[in-house]
């Protein structure tokens, strides 16, 4: 049933999305919105009868954005098209979008209900942990734009990027991954089932049975052997050419044994053979790398300039504006950029007034002021209203790109084999080796089919197959139990970097203090109720982000603003009821006494009539768990910062951060990098925290980079590891739980060797029989994924991560 409270049940907050309606109300059938824009989506709900939107879970929705069809035109081209639609046959098409907006039961419902408010789509699917909506639709009653137009109205407009419209969320190496599990496991359960009648000793027809269970057995082996092994015999291969053991050497090499000794058992009738071995050993370490590749196959860690960038443009040509895709940008041309729309080219001002936010790509989170004629480049974010430019260098060609490629140049290739793997892999092939010579040397006189039992035994049963899966599954486990904390990394590799870090890097703005959010402290003399609705008033007619910020300090009923005028780098003037209202810098608000000491924030003044009632001082909100992070790791770790900004937070950082903490202020880029690579050469393990394209080339430079983003599906730095902002307090436990996985895996290690030693008595001995190999090999496996799985578990419950 829908729900329905009336206008002092709900209060000031929206039916609609649930935010708190500041300003004007808007109302209609007796409920109330925070904007005009949330009223629509529920009228048009209401007029199709979707209003159950809002019975499964209390105001659902998201608050719409004004929708400019026209800034959808570019959908029209056949080029954008092909790379967006998965499929069509001129009739129909359907269309795979991602949506980060959905968030509960009721976007699913609404979005699977798409074709009541469009007859053009015949069917929407909702893959709700991609956050992504499956569509298809008739083209001769709909579109590719109206599609999107439909979604955008609702709140859940598309992702739509310039490198989203050729990027796969599950990549082929996943996919391949299944199939080859798929065909370990079915010739495991068979091969299995095959070799009863032999490890049970079944008589009777146990003459007729035996040689055909075995045949089939050896038909089984073969794709296991050519294609669920390939991986591990190119990694060996590979491996060894550039003269590295790395552990897929002795795994490729006790594969080729069991498949050898079984193709040989088979063939000359003297025993089973060990496919089901075989089998079952390389289904668990597939599925070992399936946990380390599934968590983040839907994220994309390698981004270039292209992430950054929509896929289109609103262009003017002869008055007329257009939209176009950003690949077609040229020189020359004038495009029209709005509200907190990106800069894909550097270009110079024609009309507006800019004010440019380049925090993404300077780390400064002050909007820098640009007026006719003055050149902006790439990668700024428009911070006030529309301005007009003219592009002087392609998207290719702009600074940003420029910057993005100096980035990849300059970083070293970072290498994805397992440092403890490997090490150990050498060892532990050499000492294996010498056992099983020796031991065929000791029994060739005696007896050489016990000699050669014992020698292939040995090298069967002390293969490191248990060792190659305690690491998958371990570092997998671990990685999943962070993804499901808001916190993905590249590949398991990186725990192993994490744990043994010992310097912290941290960028400033949007990586300690939040992007978004400011504390406001008005300081001066007390205003009436009057005074605060007019600052509120005048605040609230203004974009810049100050204003907006004061705007919502202040809140109240917005009051008609005559004469209004912002002037670029200086301030706003409105007249309120006959009294003129100014905020912004002192020298244009009016003269007051300077403030003494250092100044640790940013301040508008505020006067009316030209006499200065005071400041609004703005300070940066450093993210919760800050303090925590800092007193859990001080002991293990040495902390710096290094920022883009200017100096006026160097106070309050001292206060918070560790007392000998580096701070370094207007940084560039390349400072920050540099910066990186002085520390490494050190011999410091630097992981470096940041969130913009100001931090990635020192978030590729450091041993671990982590980007601290909003929306980790969306606009972060090349990295190895992304970071949702509401995780950021859980850093040091990441950290520690990184050091307790290494130590799960260490002793799995240890209940490994000891299968390991146990088998090799008995194969001295001369005692290890086939069937016994062929026990000890699959059930130190299972042992090992059974400890590792349970361990990293219990543990992550443990410490509150799961």
């Amino acid at each position: 049933m829908e729900k329905s409270p009336t206008l002092s049940e709900s209060k000031l907050i929206c039916f609609h999305c649930g935010d708190t309606v500041r300003g004007e109300r808007v109302e209609q059938d007796g409920k109330l919105f925070c904007c005009s824009g949330c009223k629509i989506v529920y009228e048009i709900l209401q007029q199709n009868n979707l209003c159950n939107y809002y019975a499964l879970q209390q105001t659902p929705g998201i608050s719409p954005s004004t929708i400019e069809v026209s800034r959808f035109s570019f959908l029209d081209d056949e080029k954008i098209q092909q790379q967006l639609l998965d499929f069509t046959d001129g009739k129909t098409a359907s269309v795979t979008f991602s949506l980060p907006a959905i968030h509960c039961s009721s976007c699913i419902w609404l979005l699977e209900q798409l074709y009541r408010l469009d007859s053009g789509v015949i069917q929407s699917r909702v893959d709700y942990l991609k956050k992504q909506v499956f569509i298809r639709f008739d083209l001769s009653k709909s579109s590719l734009k109206n599609i999107v137009v439909l979604l955008s109205t609702v709140g859940y407009e598309p992702e739509l990027q310039l490198d989203a419209v050729d990027k796969k969320l599950e990549s082929e190496k996943t996919r391949s991954l299944y199939y080859k599990i798929g065909v370990a496991a079915f010739c495991f359960g068979n091969s299995m089932l095959f070799s009863f009648p032999e490890y049970l000793g079944v008589d009777a027809t146990e003459s007729f049975l035996r040689p055909i269970f075995s045949y089939l057995n050896l038909l089984l082996a073969i794709p296991v052997f050519f294609y669920c092994s390939a991986d591990y015999f190119v990694s060996a291969y590979g491996g060894l050419q550039k003269k590295i053991v790395n552990i897929d050497v002795p795994i490729a090499l006790g594969i080729i044994l069991l498949f050898g000794r079984s193709v040989y058992e088979i063939l000359t009738q003297t025993g089973p053979g060990f496919v089901d071995s075989m089998s079952g050993l390389l289904m668990f370490l597939l599925l070992g790398r399936v946990f380390q590749s599934k968590t983040y196959d839907r994220l994309n860690f390698e981004r270039n300039y292209k992430s950054y960038f929509p896929l289109s443009i609103t262009v003017k040509k002869n008055g007329v504006e257009t939209t176009v895709p950003i690949s077609s940008l040229k020189r020359g041309d004038r495009i029209i950029i709005r509200n907190n729309e990106i800069i894909p080219a550097d270009g110079m001002v024609l009309r507006g007034n800019a004010a440019i936010d380049y925090s993404f790509v300077t780390g400064e989170s002050t909007p820098i002021e640009k007026v006719l004629g003055e050149m902006i480049y790439a990668g700024g974010k428009q911070a006030g209203g529309m301005i007009e430019l003219e592009v002087t260098k392609e998207v290719s060609q702009s600074y940003l790109t420029q910057l993005w490629n100096n980035f990849n140049n300059s970083i070293r290739e970072k290498g994805e084999l397992s440092e403890l793997s490997n090490s150990i892999s050498k060892y532990f092939t050499f000492v294996v080796l010498v056992v099983s010579l020796g031991v065929l040397l000791y029994w060739l006189p005696k007896d050489s089919t016990t000699a050669i039992n014992a020698f292939t035994g040995i090298l069967i049963v002390a293969c490191p197959c248990a060792l190659a899966i305690s690491i998958p599954f371990t570092l997998g486990m671990t990685l999943r139990i962070f993804g499901r904390n808001n916190f993905y990394i590249k590949n398991t590799s990186v725990i192993e970097t994490l744990s043994k870090i010992d310097t912290i890097v941290f960028d400033k703005t949007g990586t300690i203090t939040h992007a978004q959010q400011a504390s406001v402290e008005y300081i001066g003399t007390e205003l009436t109720d009057e005074e605060r609705l007019g600052t509120f008033s005048l605040a609230k007619n203004s974009i810049h982000p100050v204003s907006k910020m004061i705007a919502d300090h202040c809140k109240g009923e917005q009051i008609t603003v005559e004469n209004f005028s912002e002037q670029i780098s200086k301030g706003i003037s409105g007249t309120i009821n006959s009294k003129i209202y100014r905020l912004g810098s002192q020298g244009f608000a009016g003269h007051g006494i300077l403030p003494k000491g250092t100044v640790n924030e940013t301040r508008t003044y505020l006067s009316i009539n030209g006499e200065v009632k005071g400041y609004f001082s703005i300070k940066n909100i450093y993210r919760d768990g800050l303090d925590a992070i800092l007193l859990s790791l001080k002991k293990k770790v040495q902390f710096s910062v290094v920022s883009g900004d200017n100096e006026s937070e160097r106070v309050r950082l001292q206060s918070i951060f560790p007392k000998g903490t580096d701070l370094q202020f207007n940084q560039t880029p390349i400072d920050k990098l540099n910066y990186v690579k002085s520390l490494q050469s050190q011999g410091k393990k630097v992981l470096m925290i940041g969130d913009g394209l100001n931090d990635a080339g020192a978030l590729l430079q450091s041993n671990l980079g982590i980007a601290v983003s909003e929306n980790v599906s969306q606009f972060s730095p090349s990295s190895d590891a992304i970071i949702g902002g509401d995780s950021f307090r859980k850093i040091a436990e990441f950290i520690q739980f990184a050091s307790l996985s290494m130590k799960i895996i260490i002793s799995s290690f240890a209940f490994a060797f000891i299968y390991n030693l146990f088998g090799i008595y008995f194969a001295l001995q001369g005692e290890l029989t086939p069937i016994m190999a062929a026990i000890l090999m699959p059930a130190s496996s299972i042992t090992i994924v059974f400890f590792t799985t349970i361990s990293t578990q219990l543990f992550a419950k443990k410490r509150g991560l799961l």
